[in-house]
């Protein structure tokens, strides 16, 4: 078949668009006719976006509180947290973007500092105050621009990767799928694979790709809330608490979570590493996550720019603080907003939408107490797996930047340490570079950060 002639159009100007006239003071804010959407589709995916992210109020407790912290104290914080960040995002920089605490620095804080290097909470909440004031500062004077500059793209990667492995591990062996081998042989060993917290897992994680994959709203949390329900009738060690309770940050008989981070005993040498793994960790998070959930909403401009990007970035770092200050995990802008964007989202009334939403969660602290290991198994497990797509944004075609990457995503899982596997990524950059001849690859930053870790780990200060 043949084009057809397209004949330009002479000495002919299109109408000017009619100006769009706000509905409401709330319209007019949030520039939700300008946007082209309306106040029903704005609410609509704002409950979209909190339904695909409230697993996190079983999963971030259920993770903190092997490391000691107190179930429901946790549940309130985590709610109380997504509630502040997603409210200061909606109404400050207003974009649809929720957020909550962070699953990946979650593990990294129960997992890494509490349980692997021994610190107390207060300490570990102090380093997620401390990482929340550094990002802020990054963020405020463009540093932040200069780390995503200098800073090797296939360390940023991997340490994504890493995180994801990580994870996997973690809900595996919470479950009893993957053990600590009895007998002589590799430190690892497979579970008993027949034992109903680990068949409960399976199932879950194969439904979750299943309504995932069908886009079904909430899939994670109907998974979670059927595991529990499986856990309640078959399991005797689940047992029904209630429903309601009034929000407590305190255990009975304990101090309260308020105000306890010890910001002095995270400026420690032993702990700063770990503060400085923190920060480069949520700065490539936070900027790919608002990066992808503006695009979506359609949000960035046709410089690249994203529209409030330093404000929404600020966003995410204050949230660390405040979830510091009432006894939670590190905040972060989550990625199942673009459940949301799908759903319509184009303003910051969606984010306040789930930040309402979050906040009268916090009456059903109970809830927590009912949701076992094997039933927010299976979201850790996809959330790592999500994570292994960075692995993508390697380029294999610089081949030292790249296995530099791998380098540090494996170390990660081997070591079961974030910043021993971001220092062996430093240092296998750096050194390669020199030997291959490509030197003036490096730049200050990188050899910087390589000969600090270096130093760090040789002089024997890590834990």
């Amino acid at each position: 078949m043949s084009q057809p002639q397209l004949r330009p159009v002479v000495n002919q100007e299109a109408p000017p668009a009619a100006p769009v006239v706000p509905v409401s003071k709330i319209d007019d804010y949030f520039q939700i006719s300008a946007r082209g959407s309306t106040q029903r589709r704005e609410i609509i995916a704002g409950i979209t976006t909190f339904l695909a992210m409230v697993y996190s109020v079983f999963v971030v407790p259920g993770m903190l509180g092997k490391a000691g912290f107190d179930v429901s104290a946790v549940f309130v914080a985590v709610c109380l947290t997504a509630a502040f960040g997603s409210l200061l995002m909606g109404v400050w920089a207003r974009l649809p973007i929720a957020v909550g605490c962070a699953i990946s620095l979650t593990a990294f804080m129960a997992f890494g500092l509490v349980l692997g290097k021994g610190l107390s909470p207060q300490v570990a909440l102090g380093a997620v105050a401390l990482m929340g004031i550094v990002f802020t500062l990054i963020s405020v004077t463009g540093v932040r621009s200069w780390i995503l500059q200098n800073l090797p793209q296939g360390v940023a990667h991997g340490t994504g990767v890493g995180i994801g492995l990580f994870l996997l591990l973690i809900a595996a062996n919470g479950v009893g799928l993957v053990i600590k081998n009895p007998h002589d042989g590799l430190p690892v060993a497979l579970g008993d694979i027949t034992s109903f917290p680990v068949m409960m897992s399976l199932v879950g994680l194969a439904a979750i790709f299943g309504l995932e994959t069908r886009k079904v709203p909430g899939g994670i949390l109907l998974v979670v809330v059927a595991l529990s329900a499986a856990g309640l009738a078959f399991d005797p060690t689940v047992k029904f608490t209630g429903v309601f309770a009034l929000p407590s940050l305190a255990a009975e008989g304990k101090a309260s979570l308020i105000g306890s981070m010890d910001i002095q005993g995270a400026l420690s040498m032993a702990v700063l590493p770990s503060v400085l793994a923190l920060v480069m960790t949520a700065v490539f998070d936070a900027t790919g996550t608002i990066r992808a959930v503006a695009g979506e909403a359609g949000q960035i401009n046709e410089n690249g720019y994203i529209h409030n990007g330093g404000r929404a970035l600020t966003t995410d770092s204050i949230s660390s603080i405040f979830s510091a200050l009432v006894g939670g995990a590190p905040a972060a802008a989550y990625i199942e907003s673009t459940v949301g964007t799908a759903a319509g989202a184009r303003t910051g009334l969606a984010a306040v939408v789930v930040g309402l939403s979050f906040l009268g969660l916090i009456f059903f602290s109970p809830l927590a107490g009912l949701v076992p290991a094997y039933a927010t198994a299976p979201a850790l497990m996809y959330v790592g797996l999500l994570m292994l797509g960075s692995v993508a944004r390697m380029h294999m075609d610089d081949k030292i930047d790249a296995l530099s990457g791998l380098v540090c995503a494996v170390f990660i899982l081997l070591t079961c340490n974030i910043v021993t596997g971001i220092m062996l990524g430093f240092c296998t950059l750096v050194v390669g570079r020199v030997i291959s001849g490509e030197f003036r690859k490096l730049n200050t930053g990188t050899v910087a950060i390589a000969a600090a870790l270096a130093i760090f780990y040789g002089g024997g200060w890590a834990i």
